[in-house]
This record gives structure tokens, C-alpha cells and sequence, in this order.
């Protein structure tokens, strides 16, 4: 499967990882190594992660790391999946 990441994604990320580097540069590094790290894994169980909440699609799902919460669509026409979004759990974007 293929995996894109939709801009508002990589935008959100940004700040998030501009945050967390505020504070500890070697951490937003860390952050963005394992999130990748998870990020390539969902090919392998597309399905794993719960249906998402905020959205009324089964083929959209949440993934959580740390606070927050990565929201991609499962395309299995297209052999796809997009990353959608990410946000801290309690303070959607």
C-alpha cells in the first residue's frame, strides 16, 4: 500500500514538532522517528487502529501516539492509505 500524507498533516506536524522542540530538540526528533516508524506500519494491519471518532467512515481510523491522534483513510481500491491529520486529543485543530 501506499502511503501519502495530505498537507494539512504535514503542516500540523510541523508546529507540533516546532513545539515539542522549544523545549528539547533531541525529543522532536524522537517524536518524528517513532512517528514514522508507526506510520509505516499501518500497511501491514490497516485495520488495527479504532474507527475514528470524528469521522463517520469505517475506512477512516485513529491512530494514537503519546497525546495525540493521527487520523488516515484506508483506500483499498487504490491500494492506498492518507494521513489526514494530526492533532493533540484534547485541542482538535
Amino acid at each position: 500500500m501506499k502511503i501519502t500524507r495530505s498537507r494539512k498533516f504535514q503542516i500540523n506536524l510541523l508546529i507540533i514538532l516546532q513545539h515539542i522542540a522549544k523545549d528539547k530538540l533531541s525529543a522532536s526528533k524522537i517524536f518524528q522517528k517513532e512517528l514514522d516508524k508507526l506510520i509505516k506500519n499501518i500497511p501491514n494491519f490497516p485495520y488495527k487502529h479504532r474507527e475514528s471518532i470524528y469521522f463517520n467512515d469505517k475506512n477512516v481510523r485513529d491512530l494514537i501516539y503519546k497525546k495525540y491522534t493521527i487520523n488516515y483513510e484506508i483506500n483499498l481500491e487504490k491500494n492506498s492509505i492518507e494521513i489526514l491529520n494530526i492533532f493533540n486529543q484534547n485541542k482538535p485543530l
